[in-house]
């Protein structure tokens, strides 16, 4: 093993962190995690992780621990799986001279209203939108837009905070909600600011981009409105070449608009009558174990190209599998207690099922946040037809059976 150490600040929580610090020592690093509170993540202990507890809120505290790292056996890089931090990452491996992202493009690809409006400056196709500090603002920017409008966080994640509003009350309420708030999930500062936008109605995609090259096209799946909840991913979408071919485009004009042409980039979109329109570019692996349907289908890990990517090496994006995989979630649809979660072996055993998992523990309470985390297991498939893929993850779904103590 190098004596070299990789850095990580803080992690996402639906497995990829853990997959970074794997991938990482494989490629003979020395992972170690910068976090507030380590205790955050179990796998830290259960992998043998090194910590280092330190205010990642506090670039200086980051930069010196750095430091320490770097003069005691060499700092090979810096990043982060959580959305979160990936501007603070940058932030360091610009200031130590290491492979990273511009941070001044992250920051602002993170503010969503920036994002929107650099994008709509550049005549990439985007939902009409406003910004809004006050639930008037809101309000008022609502009938501008013209309902059914979606509000959102200026800088959220993983669908949190986000619903569709159908009317005025809808909106005030969820205006004052957003807007009363301190702190998101992870327990960080949120800016005072929110974003309407309009509806735009179509089939959802998300592209995956690494360092500029389109590694392929991703069909999602949502739950009921007037929530987005993520339920599914298939990889590669089946596309008729005339939408491939503008869905395509628009990213790549998006990419360029916002000038993200270093590392990962996960853009969601919309296929609308009147063409594609960008939902969102986040720059970054893509959530939902997206990575690992692209690493079954196609054989390239972009969870390991991204390390190699920050260690200065150059990616290896040729496809050695010509497959498919679907995975579908395992949604919570009341509050409670979580009882059980029963027939995952059943379901594992289904022909073309390669993964069957489950997040949380019995008997803890369980509420719907209508967000990422009402997700409580998934189920992964893989085939050479996008049919037999998707109809495997669909049948395993189905075997599993939730049970939940209400109350």
């Amino acid at each position: 093993m190098s004596d070299r150490w990789l850095a990580f600040i803080e992690s996402n929580t639906s497995g990829t962190g853990r997959l970074f610090a794997r991938v990482a020592a494989a490629q003979g690093l020395r992972p170690i995690m910068f976090s507030a509170d380590p205790t955050r993540y179990p796998y830290l202990a259960e992998d043998g992780i090194a910590t280092v507890c330190v205010d990642t809120q506090d670039e200086q505290a980051l930069f010196d621990a750095c430091q320490r790292l770097a003069a005691e056996a060499g700092l090979a890089g810096v990043a982060s799986s959580s959305e979160y931090f990936i501007a603070t990452a940058a932030v360091l491996a610009e200031r130590f001279g290491l492979p990273g992202p511009q941070h001044t493009a992250i920051t602002r690809c993170r503010d969503k209203y920036m994002q929107r409006l650099c994008l709509h400056v550049a005549g990439v196709g985007v939902p009409v939108f406003r910004a809004a500090d006050s639930v008037a603002e809101a309000i008022a920017a609502a009938d501008d837009v013209s309902y059914p409008v979606v509000v959102k966080p200026i800088n959220g994640s993983g669908s949190v905070g986000v619903k569709l509003c159908s009317d005025v009350d809808a909106v005030r309420a969820q205006a004052t909600t957003l807007l009363h708030q301190q702190q998101n999930e992870r327990g960080l500062p949120v800016p005072q600011r929110i974003l309407i936008e309009q509806l735009v109605v179509g089939p959802e995609y998300s592209v995956e981009v690494f360092n500029g090259s389109i590694v392929g096209i991703t069909q999602k799946y949502l739950g009921h409105p007037p929530f987005f909840i993520e339920v599914g991913h298939d990889f590669p979408a089946t596309l008729p070449s005339l939408d491939e071919q503008a869905i395509q485009q628009t990213v790549r004009r998006a990419i360029d608009a916002l000038d993200l042409g270093w590392g990962p980039l996960h853009v969601e979109l919309r296929l609308t009558e009147a063409g594609p329109r960008i939902i969102e570019v986040n720059p970054r692996l893509a959530g939902g174990f997206i990575p690992e349907l692209v690493r079954l289908a196609s054989g390239i890990d972009l969870i390991a190209e991204t390390i190699r990517l920050v260690i200065g090496h150059a990616p290896q994006l040729q496809r050695t599998n010509g497959d498919y995989a679907a995975i579908r979630f395992i949604v919570l649809d009341q509050d409670g207690t979580l009882v059980e979660i029963g027939e995952l072996d059943a379901a594992a055993r289904l022909a073309h099922v390669v993964a069957v998992k489950r997040y949380p523990r019995a008997s803890v309470r369980v509420r719907c946040s209508g967000d990422f985390r009402d997700r409580i297991g998934h189920v992964i498939a893989c085939a050479s037809t996008p049919e037999t893929a998707r109809a495997a993850a669909e049948a395993a779904q189905r075997m599993i059976q939730v049970i939940i103590r209400p109350g």
